[in-house]
């Protein structure tokens, strides 16, 4: 219905004469500037035909009259016409990923999904498309490049008091599109003060060790954390969901400085492994060559306990005996002494009295070619019976002769 009476408007709007034949001017019938007056006319007679008038408004001076019902109409379709455009305009298309927030008068109503959707048109109501499903980025101390240096936004002091420059990058979307449209201003820029404030606090409470070299991961999720907790704190209504470290170095007038540092402190934890390492290689060692000097010593002590206890319960029994009978006791000794003393040195029997040239002989010579040639007898043949020199056989009469003039020796010294 609508699309007929837009076709009907536009026909009456066109000018009579359109394919006519020349006049004698050499123009058609309605070229040249339009009648206005005769426009308006062949409307109304149009729009009074259409709705059951006569259409006659050739009368009246001049071939017109006006007709105050055909105007009427007249302006009423044109006021609806106007109405249907106007809440038309009312419809709008959210694409897939946004959302649409729609105000009335300025004020939060509802928030639109995504697909067609309408409202009341201006100035009633409007409507705000946000993109929930973008991944939005802020970057922190740099801009596009490493190279492209914030330094206001990058320095900052550790908790040792070292500035060192850190760089990165703030990745985040947008879960609460009133909030971001409505609670705060400059949101990109807030965002970008929460990360550098955050980034500052989690630094300020770490080493420069830990910051620069093994603590990078954790920095980087205590200030998504830190970030997190600020941003809901002020209603910003995104979700942080990365920080990445691009750079994080010192100055670059302290780089040698540090570099030196970085180096000693590497040259420290290498001597200290290899201290450890010979510490563990040594001290098994040492403790084991400890324990078995203790248990020889611990052995020592008690072969010598048991040594003095067996010659103390030996010598009381000689004691015994001897008070029993003195020179019997005396005698054995002292036989058991001699035995023990001769049975390990070589012996040569002299007889001084019979005045034999066997006392010139040379006797060291001839005691240590007797040794050596039982020491090479025996190492062919192990041990060999080797007979007695004449120097060893006396007769039995002066070796008891010897016998008593030794007994009467060891008389004489113990009544002395």
């Amino acid at each position: 219905m609508l699309a007929s009476i837009i076709q009907r408007v536009s026909t009456m709007l066109t000018p009579k004469g359109q394919g006519a034949p020349l006049r004698q001017d050499g123009k058609r019938p309605g070229e040249g500037p339009p009648d206005l007056d005769q426009m308006w006319r062949d409307f109304n007679a149009r729009i009074g035909r259409m709705f059951g008038g006569s259409g006659d408004n050739n009368s009246g001076p001049g071939g017109y009259r006006p007709d105050s019902k055909g105007a009427g109409i007249t302006a009423g379709v044109i006021a609806g016409i106007a109405a249907v455009i106007w809440l038309l305009s009312g419809t709008f298309i959210v694409q897939e990923g946004h959302t649409a927030v729609v105000t009335t008068f300025g004020r939060v109503t509802h928030s639109a999904p995504a697909g067609l959707n309408w409202r009341w048109p201006a100035p009633f109501q409007s409507h705000e498309t946000v993109n929930v499903s973008q991944v939005r980025t802020e970057e922190i101390g740099y801009r596009g490049t490493a190279r492209t240096k914030q330094p206001k936004e990058a320095l900052m002091l550790t908790d040792d008091a070292n500035i060192i420059d850190v760089q990165f990058a703030v990745q985040y979307t947008i879960k609460d599109p009133i909030a971001w449209l409505f609670v705060n201003r400059e949101q990109e820029e807030t965002v970008r003060q929460i990360a550098e404030t955050s980034i500052r606090e989690v630094v300020g409470r770490n080493q420069t060790d830990f910051v620069l070299y093994a603590g990078r991961e954790k920095v980087a999720f205590d200030t998504q954390q830190l970030m997190q907790s600020l941003a809901d704190e002020y209603k910003l209504g995104v979700q942080f969901t990365n920080v990445t470290m691009q750079n994080v170095q010192p100055p670059e007038q302290v780089q040698g400085a540090f570099e030196d540092v970085n180096k000693a402190g590497q040259d420290k934890a290498r001597a200290k492994n290899e201290g450890e390492a010979y510490a563990n290689q040594i001290l098994p060692q040492a403790e084991g060559t400890a324990k078995r000097l203790v248990q020889e010593a611990e052995a020592y002590r008690t072969m010598v306990v048991e040594n003095a206890t067996g010659n103390a319960a030996r010598f009381n029994q000689v004691y015994a005996e001897y008070q029993k009978a003195p020179a019997v006791t005396r005698d054995r000794m002292y036989l058991d002494t001699m035995q023990q003393v001769f049975t390990s040195a070589s012996k040569v029997l002299v007889d001084a009295k019979s005045g034999s040239n066997l006392l010139y002989l040379p006797l060291d010579k001839l005691i240590a070619q007797t040794a050596a040639n039982d020491a090479a007898v025996g190492a062919k043949s192990g041990p060999v019976q080797v007979a007695p020199s004449a120097a060893d056989m006396l007769p039995l009469d002066q070796v008891r002769q010897r016998d008593n003039r030794s007994r009467d020796a060891s008389r004489d010294r113990e009544s002395r």
